[in-house]
């Protein structure tokens, strides 16, 4: 396991350099970020996402299932100049009621989907806190790409570099999981991340039943966020690789802004 999993103000960091850097320019491509937007993001975990935006003046809010990364967000803004344009709030999504909060402008969700389960469901809901012209920012790692399965999470260093093993069967993938010592808590995490596994093409169904369009969207071969974390270039999938299917193991993430289709 990488010491940024465990170092929770490193990992803050690293997602404000991202969204800073790459996620704000992408956005303002088709919504220009000014101060009088309200966003919120889901799944914040510590609120390194929410930075950038916070310090650009907009009214954020932040919600997270997990009370203690609310905790560590709260510590880390606790002296930002804007942190009265901050919400943070601990608590089941499904469990908000849209009238307790305002309705969005632009709602983000970076590396939180795949740990979703029916993202179709969620879909849905998540329609209740966007503005009818609200736009949504989706980032997440196909199932298929080389760490889908979030193995880099293993505590055995093999097992946490190893890429596609995710992709086997579950008996054979836990039994790999067992031989290399990985304990059962850990385990069944993973099984978690495999459950709830998502690929492009059946994200991009559930938006046609759930009537969104996608606006905007990119294929990165090198994820934007290796760039901080491995000094690794950023670079978008080749057109030769852009098949249907294939293109979803060789995918590191992939980002999107969709709307609500107008009738």
């Amino acid at each position: 396991m990488d010491d940024r999993h465990l170092n929770r103000e490193k990992y803050f960091q690293e997602q404000s350099y991202t969204t800073e850097k790459y996620v704000i320019p992408y956005i303002n491509n088709l919504l220009p970020i000014t101060s009088n937007l309200t966003i919120a993001e889901i799944g914040c975990g510590e609120g390194g996402n929410l930075k950038p935006f916070l310090d650009m003046g907009c009214k954020v809010v932040g919600i997270d299932i997990a009370e203690n990364k609310i905790s560590n967000a709260e510590k880390f803004f606790s002296n930002h100049p804007q942190k009265n344009n901050l919400l943070l709030i601990a608590k089941d999504i499904y469990k908000i009621k849209p009238d307790e909060l305002c309705a969005f402008d632009l709602i983000i969700m970076r590396d939180t989907l795949e740990h979703i389960h029916d993202q179709e469901t969620f879909l849905k809901h998540l329609k209740k806190f966007s503005k009818p012209d609200g736009k949504i920012f989706i980032a997440f790692p196909p199932w298929r790409m080389p760490f889908g399965g979030h193995q880099q999470m293993c505590e055995n260093p093999f097992l946490s570099k190893l890429p596609y093993y995710h992709i086997l069967p579950t008996t054979l993938y836990i039994g790999i999981l067992k031989l290399f010592g990985e304990s059962k808590a850990k385990i069944m995490g993973l099984l978690e991340v495999k459950e709830t596994r998502i690929s492009i093409a059946r994200f991009k169904k559930i938006l046609t039943k759930q009537n969104f369009k996608i606006d905007s969207e990119i294929f990165y071969m090198v994820n934007p966020n290796y760039e901080i974390k491995f000094k690794f270039k950023t670079r978008e999938l080749p057109i030769i690789l852009n098949i249907p299917f294939i293109k979803e193991f060789f995918i590191t993430t992939y980002y999107c802004i969709i709307s609500l289709e107008k009738y």
